[in-house]
């Protein structure tokens, strides 16, 4: 495998890995039913919106099922338990569904990977076709700390926006919103949940850190919908924008709140780091 080949693996992962909403989601219609507009006084929404990112942040794990699209890159579908107790932890499979990424994943032998988050890092399964061209290891570990090296100075931001992806971070995204807005009462997935809705404006966004990521991006303005339940939990999300890339639309659903989490490192003699793999196919020391 050319060092060419190996880079662009890498970045698409840490792209697509990064939307999963994990993680870290696609959706044409951003409600699951019709709602009047129904606009709060600030102090109300506000009030709402804190103890629902409260609730979830001390949930600590959820059950994720989500979709991203993001112009002509990529398609992806993402399922599996994410945690946030300390730092991101969890399993997700995600699955590549069409543009560029997934003709670069078949390329390499399957559009279909697991993918083991832990505090310091992510590890993506490959595969045996991909084990074939790297010494026989069918893991990538991808340290949050080296992902700069993907795309220039945007790419460290990836490895923090890949821990800032949990559901409180939704509504703390919504809370940016000078707009915000109740839309109604709709179901989702058959239960009655309440639906919000706002317009962000990156230069907003209070916090730093995420302000820069979404600028690096090319994201001026984003719309975020989310549906909290009776227990002041978010068990639906949807994010759209445009960027550099085209327009992302991503969609998450939440369940199992304070589910199990489980992920474990991949044998060491299975795995290869990623800047291992591009030392060795780049001849650089």
């Amino acid at each position: 495998m050319q060092g060419s080949t190996v880079r662009r693996v890498g970045l698409v992962l840490a792209v697509a890995t990064a939307l999963t909403g994990v993680a870290a989601c696609t959706s044409q219609d951003s409600s699951d039913g019709a709602g009047q507009d129904d606009r709060a006084p600030r102090g109300r929404t506000l009030a709402a919106l804190r103890s629902a990112e409260r609730a979830t942040e001390h949930a600590e794990s959820a059950r994720v099922e989500s979709t991203t699209t993001m112009g002509s890159l990529m398609s992806m579908t993402a399922d599996g338990t994410l945690g946030w107790n300390d730092g991101i932890t969890g399993t997700l499979t995600i699955t590549y569904t069409g543009g560029t990424v997934a003709d670069t994943m078949r390329r390499l032998g399957t559009t279909s990977m697991e993918a083991r988050y832990l505090p310091d890092a992510y590890y993506a399964r490959m595969g045996e076709k991909f084990a074939e061209k790297t010494g026989g290891k069918r893991w990538i570990r991808y340290a949050y700390e080296d992902l700069e090296a993907l795309a220039g100075g945007s790419g460290g931001h990836l490895g923090d926006r890949m821990r800032s992806t949990t559901p409180n971070q939704s509504v703390k995204l919504l809370l940016s919103s000078g707009d915000v807005r109740k839309v109604g009462e709709e179901a989702v997935r058959g239960r009655s949940a309440t639906h919000w809705s706002g317009t962000v404006a990156t230069a907003d966004i209070t916090d730093a850190g995420l302000r820069k990521q979404l600028t690096e991006a090319g994201v001026t303005t984003e719309t975020v919908d989310i549906w909290i339940d009776g227990r002041n939990l978010l068990v639906k999300k949807v994010e759209k924008a445009r960027t550099a890339s085209g327009r992302m639309t991503q969609t998450a659903h939440y369940a199992d709140y304070g589910a199990t989490v489980r992920a474990e490192r991949p044998p060491r003699s299975d795995t290869g780091d990623f800047e291992d793999l591009i030392r060795k196919q780049t001849g650089t020391p």
